[in-house]
C-alpha cells in the first residue's frame, strides 16, 4: 500500500507518518509513504525520519496542479492534513487560508479522482460547528463556522463530501478537538505557554479564560485517523474527540502546576475577536462503528507533553525566535 500524506511535516501529519512508518497500526503495517509539504512557517523536516526506507519526502504546494497531478498516480489512499490552521492568523488575513484549504483541497480531490486513488480521508476540526452551550455536536449537526479559518475548512469539507456524492470518490472526513501533544508549532495555547513558562516569560490569557475546549492527544486523533482510513464508510463524517472538556482558565492553572510558576505569570489580554465560547464534540459514531475511544487521559497526556518540550529546546527555541522576527 502507497499513501500520500499531505501536510506531512506539520504536527498531526508527522505524527501519522511515524506512526505508520513504526508500524503501530496493523492495517497499514509496511506501508510507503509520501509526504507533500511545503514547508511554510509551521511544516518541519525536523518532524520527520531524516531517512527511512519506505519515506519519500517531495517539497511542494497542494495547491499546484501540475505536480499533484504527477504525484498521485500509484498511490492508494490520501490522507490529507495540509492546512493553515490558526485561528489568528486567519483573522489578520483570511487569504492564504482560503487558498490552501479550499482551492489546495478541491485540487487534490480532482487528481485523487483522475488517478483512481481508492480512499480519500479529509482532516478537518470542530470549528466548523461554531459554538455550543449545552450539549455536544453529532455529524448532522449543521455547520456555522465564525472564524475565517473554520469558515475556509467548512468550504473544504462540502467540497469533500460532494466528490463523494457527485463523483463517487470514495471519500471521509474527520473533524477532531483540539490537539496537543510533542511536534506542536508553539503558536498555539499548550506549546506557546509551556514554552514560555520554561523561559520565565509570561503567558497570554484570552478574556475571562471561561472558553472550553475538549482536548485530544495528538497519538489518540492518529489512532481515529487511521480507524477511518481502514474502516470508515464511504461519504461519511466522523468526530474524534478526546473526552476533557476545560476552561482555558482551568488549562493555564495545570501548565503553570507542571511548570512550576503561579498566576503571576498570567497577563490577561483582550479576548479575540469572534471567540467561540465552547466546542464539544459527540463520539458515538465512531466508537460504535470504528470501536474508538481515547487512551490518553489529560493527566499523562499533559506531563509527557511538557516533559518532551523541556527536553527538546533545540526543536522550538529556533521557531519561536524566527517567529518573533
Amino acid at each position: 500500500m502507497r499513501i500520500l500524506v499531505t501536510g506531512g511535516a506539520g504536527f498531526i501529519g508527522s505524527g501519522y507518518v511515524r506512526a505508520v512508518l513504526a508500524d503501530q497500526y496493523p492495517g497499514a503495517a509496511g506501508a510507503a509513504v509520501t509526504v507533500l509539504d511545503a514547508l511554510t512557517y509551521s511544516g518541519n523536516r525536523a518532524n520527520l525520519p531524516v531517512t527511512h526506507p519506505r519515506l519519500t519526502f517531495v517539497q511542494g504546494d497542494i495547491g499546484d496542479a501540475g505536480l499533484v497531478r504527477d504525484l498521485l498516480p500509484g498511490h492508494d489512499v490520501v490522507v490529507h492534513f495540509a492546512a493553515e490552521s490558526h485561528v489568528d492568523r486567519s483573522i489578520a488575513g483570511a487569504v492564504p487560508f482560503v487558498t490552501t484549504n479550499v482551492l489546495g483541497t478541491q485540487v487534490l480531490l480532482d487528481a485523487a479522482r483522475t488517478a483512481g486513488v481508492g480512499r480519500f480521508v479529509h482532516v478537518s476540526t470542530d470549528e466548523v460547528y461554531g459554538s455550543i452551550e449545552h450539549g455536544s455536536w453529532t455529524e448532522e449537526w449543521p455547520l456555522a463556522p465564525n472564524s475565517p479559518y473554520a469558515a475556509s475548512k467548512a468550504g473544504s469539507d462540502l467540497l469533500a463530501l460532494a466528490a463523494h456524492r457527485t463523483h463517487g470518490v470514495d471519500v471521509a472526513v474527520t473533524r477532531c478537538s483540539n490537539n496537543y501533544g510533542p511536534h506542536q508549532f508553539p503558536e498555539k495555547v499548550i506549546p506557546l505557554f509551556v514554552t514560555n513558562l520554561l523561559d520565565g516569560r509570561k503567558v497570554p490569557l484570552y478574556g475571562d479564560g471561561g472558553n472550553i475546549r475538549d482536548w485530544l492527544h495528538v497519538e489518540d486523533h492518529c489512532r481515529g485517523i487511521e480507524l477511518v482510513r481502514e474502516k470508515g464508510r464511504p461519504g461519511e463524517v466522523y468526530h474524534i474527540g478526546g473526552g476533557t472538556e476545560l476552561t482555558n482558565r482551568e488549562l493555564t492553572e495545570r501548565l503553570l502546576a507542571a511548570c512550576g510558576a503561579g498566576w503571576d505569570m498570567v497577563q490577561p489580554v483582550p479576548d479575540r475577536k469572534g471567540h467561540d465560547r465552547r466546542y464539544s464534540l459527540d463520539i458515538t459514531k465512531i466508537r460504535e462503528e470504528l470501536g474508538y475511544v481515547p487512551r490518553i487521559g489529560i493527566e499523562a497526556g499533559l506531563a509527557g507533553t511538557v516533559a518532551w518540550y523541556r527536553q527538546n529546546r533545540d526543536w522550538w527555541e529556533p521557531l519561536k525566535a524566527r517567529d518573533a522576527g
